[in-house]
């Protein structure tokens, strides 16, 4: 793909999501969304290797759909409510078709399918614009409308992401699979609390795509995409795969780390709203996914070769670790100690 090809599409991206996270009408919102899926399929399917073909064409599928249903529930209001305006979503039918189109656009359960297959066929750099960058836009939507959806709807939504995200990664080799599914995991963090503290589910969110853009860069540098090649790197970048171990712990949530910032603010913030039950399923159901994680964080610092997996082995060019890399790294794992300070903006 040539430069001004790649920037064009940057653009684009770019465009789409301020266009949607800056409007207030439903038609400027959902032709964001659409500029976004338009530019980001060239990016999927660069390779034409047969597997990014049929990634960019699983994901225009369900994002077409997808839109087609954020409109159709658009247009079902405005004919009942005369309103166009994103906040004033009041119609229940409406609602309810609102929140199936965004969990749809976000990859949220049961309409979660296509996200670890979408990102097995992509390339690294795309894989993590479809688990960050992608989903700012529905996410800001789902902000907005929180109000107005079912609280009772998103929290089994939130739980069967949970549970799904956790369990269906376990089994895993393919490292982009294993982290689409903990992108469904994390969605389920987020759905929870939205109708309850919706400022909690941007801090989470932001916190997540920080932790995720450290690990997808920090596989990007060291070139893996398979746990069998990642057994490997160690021999290779021991510091960065120590950075990664601590990363992915990171991402899974345990404390002294940044992301256990807004697990713990979501459980107390559900124990105040009398939810008790739920944060605990939810907080067990992660227990999964930390399984997995600690498998990539295994597989990356503690397993030393020689060792009898079959793998095709990689030239030995150590490159310097780029400075956005470790700055990521060190505000992934370090914030907690300032989360008084984080707290004030929420």
């Amino acid at each position: 793909m040539t430069p001004q090809a790649k920037l064009i599409f940057t653009s684009s991206l770019i465009l789409g999501t301020t266009i949607t996270i800056s409007s207030n009408h439903w038609i400027t919102a959902w032709a964001g969304l659409e500029i976004n899926t338009l530019a980001i399929l060239p990016l999927i399917a660069k390779s034409h290797h047969p597997r990014a073909i049929e990634a960019a064409t699983k994901y225009f599928l369900t994002q077409a759909t997808a839109s087609a249903l954020l409109l159709f529930s658009a247009m079902m209001n405005a004919w009942y409510t005369g309103q166009w305006d994103i906040t004033q979503l009041t119609h229940p039918t409406a609602c309810l078709i609102l929140t199936s189109a965004l969990a749809m656009k976000l990859g949220l359960a049961p309409f979660h399918f296509w996200f670890p297959e979408v990102l097995q066929g992509s390339p690294l750099t795309t894989a993590l614009l479809l688990s960050t960058l992608m989903k700012f836009p529905p996410m800001t939507l789902l902000f907005m409308t929180s109000p107005s959806l079912n609280p009772t709807l998103l929290t089994y939504m939130a739980i069967l992401s949970t549970a799904l995200g956790g369990w269906m990664g376990l089994n895993q080799t393919q490292i982009r699979k294993i982290l689409a599914f903990s992108s469904i995991s994390h969605l389920g963090w987020m759905a929870i609390i939205v109708s309850y503290h919706p400022k909690l589910t941007l801090l989470n969110f932001y916190l997540y795509s920080l932790i995720t853009t450290t690990v997808f860069l920090t596989l990007n540098t060291i070139k893996t995409s398979k746990l069998s090649t990642l057994m490997t790197t160690w021999t290779k970048t021991p510091a960065l795969s120590t950075m990664l171990l601590l990363t992915l712990l990171s991402l899974a949530g345990l404390p002294p780390f940044t992301g256990f910032l807004p697990k713990w603010l979501i459980i107390q913030e559900l124990t105040k709203q009398s939810m008790a039950p739920a944060a605990t399923m939810i907080s067990l159901l992660s227990l999964l996914s930390l399984f997995f994680y600690l498998r990539l964080a295994y597989c990356a610092t503690i397993t030393l070769p020689p060792h009898t997996t079959n793998h095709m082995k990689q030239w030995h060019a150590s490159k310097p670790t780029s400075s956005a890399i470790a700055i990521l790294t060190t505000t992934s794992t370090m914030l907690l100690p300032i989360s008084p300070l984080i707290l004030t903006t929420v």
